[in-house]
């Protein structure tokens, strides 16, 4: 249950925390109950005294309203041990306030009742049973109230929620814990209105809080693809995209599985990790986008209903391996320049590469000669500097790197370890060199991209990792080392 301080909130000091209780603050109580029953028991005295002053029956009256008296300064005494020692055990185990309020109503019913038997001399066994029928007929009418302020004691004693918790009380009934008391609590939704929720209507149903034990919850988001596309290509894709989707946190790792088979196609459930509810709706659009763009450029969409396929006879088919390579190869900035069949031409000369999740594709330092695209899976981009690795970047379907190498063959500036099963194209320098010698006007165009691709990759590594040291090389170097290695 959550803290229901809302309830009767202990007075803070200036700090904003409770005051500190101690041991003084027993001697007014203490002392006005001491006080009122030694005097009320000198009735004799009182007699004595007062009788002949002001009458028998004004001293009779003064000596039952110092023994009421001590009744109620023995209540409001052990009201004050209660919060002595809900103040002393506030840290290591706090008392649910609405038990505190219960405990000092016993007490002061007790006094009460303590005044009418003994000060009074009322019979109170007759008056309780007397009082039964009443307290029976009020029961049966405040049945739901009462009902509703035992479970929320139940609640309390339980804490199944505190106040900010995003729970689910009811299905359908999901907000943030805003307050509780006597008879419900109320919860704040995700579109800014408020709903009150009985404490009889919570306590009955299933509780999920989204905010305990505090790690975090899983969500998922269900993607149905065609029964052709094999399973383990259709996972390494769906995973890449949730790895590369920045919303969703790298630990617990997010994960894949098959929920169904149907006859639209497989379906199945991209899970993934949630830090806080109220983000939950914007991490599954990021993560359903970010599925929808990798299936894109894997040449695949989401399955259709069987009906709705017969009807479309002309769907195009599946893209091939070369195909994927020429389209991945055409969106590539550093080839803008290039002519269609020219494309066709380095796609036909790439080679396809299925990298295992953990292997390297590239390492730091290492010489190369080959550029690579990435097709399908997610890539992290690793650095060593001042004897640290650091993960500098992230790379899902449709990036390139490598073309340092390629073009100068300058050794790997970077890692490149698949974070996922993955699937990467290698164009080498064997398959360009061709035709850079027909076009050699290609190599002043190649310089000029590849310094404006090192310029924009320098300065996402110097914000992401201060420590990356960077030395960016001008087009003019550029396209002498570029001549100078394809001898042109």
């Amino acid at each position: 249950m959550p803290d229901s301080s809302r309830l009767a909130p202990l007075p803070v000091g200036p700090t904003g925390a409770p005051p500190r209780l101690g041991l003084r603050h027993l001697l007014a109580p203490a002392l006005l109950t001491l006080g009122a029953a030694g005097l009320a028991g000198q009735r004799p005295w009182l007699s004595g005294h007062i009788a002949p002053i002001a009458g028998v029956m004004v001293a009779d009256a003064l000596a039952s309203l110092l023994a009421a008296a001590a009744w109620l300064g023995a209540a409001w005494l052990g009201s004050r041990v209660i919060d002595l020692v809900v103040a002393r055990n506030a840290r290591a185990t706090p008392m649910p306030r609405l038990l505190t309020d219960l405990l000092r109503a016993l007490l002061y019913g007790l006094a009460v009742l303590g005044i009418l038997a003994f000060v009074l001399g009322q019979p109170v066994t007759g008056l309780v049973a007397t009082s039964g029928v009443v307290i029976a007929v009020l029961g049966f009418a405040l049945r739901n109230m009462i009902a509703d302020i035992f479970s929320g004691i139940a609640l309390n004693v339980e804490h199944p929620y505190r106040i900010g918790d995003w729970v689910e009380l009811t299905p359908g009934v999901t907000g943030r814990v805003d307050e509780i008391n006597w008879r419900a609590t109320r919860l704040v939704t995700l579109d800014g209105t408020a709903l009150v929720v009985p404490n009889g209507l919570a306590a009955g149903n299933r509780i999920t809080n989204y905010s305990q034990p505090g790690s975090g919850f899983r969500a998922s988001v269900p993607v149905t693809l065609d029964a052709e596309v094999p399973v383990a290509r259709a996972k390494r894709i769906i995973l890449s995209a949730i790895v590369c989707c920045d919303a969703v946190p790298t630990e617990p790792r997010p994960d894949v599985v098959v929920e169904s088979i149907t006859l639209n196609g497989v379906t199945y459930q991209a899970r993934f990790w949630v830090a806080d509810y109220s983000r939950l709706a914007a991490t599954r659009d990021a993560v359903a986008t970010t599925i929808l763009e990798h299936l894109a450029r894997a040449g695949l969409e989401p399955a259709s209903p069987k009906q709705e396929m017969r009807r479309r006879s002309n769907r195009p088919p599946p893209c091939s391996a070369l195909g994927l390579g020429r389209d991945l190869l055409s969106h590539v900035d550093l080839f803008a320049a290039f002519r269609p069949e020219e494309i066709d031409e380095l796609a036909s000369g790439m080679h396809l590469r299925h990298v295992a999740a953990g292997e390297a594709v590239v390492r730091q330092d290492e010489t190369g000669t080959s550029l690579f695209l990435v097709a399908e899976g997610a890539l992290d981009v690793r650095g060593a500097f001042g004897g640290r690795t650091l993960l500098l970047d992230h790379m899902g379907p449709g990036d390139v790197f490598g073309e340092m190498s390629l073009l100068t063959g300058q050794p790997r500036s970077a890692s490149v370890i698949a974070n996922t099963d993955a699937v990467v194209y290698e164009l080498d320098k064997e398959a360009l060199d061709p035709v850079l010698r027909r076009r050699p006007e290609l190599a002043a165009r190649l310089a000029d991209l590849m310094g404006l691709r090192q310029r924009r990759n320098d300065a996402h590594r110097r914000a992401s990792v201060p420590a990356a040291v960077t030395q960016t090389a001008t087009e003019h170097d550029l396209l002498a080392r570029l001549k100078t290695f394809f001898s042109l």
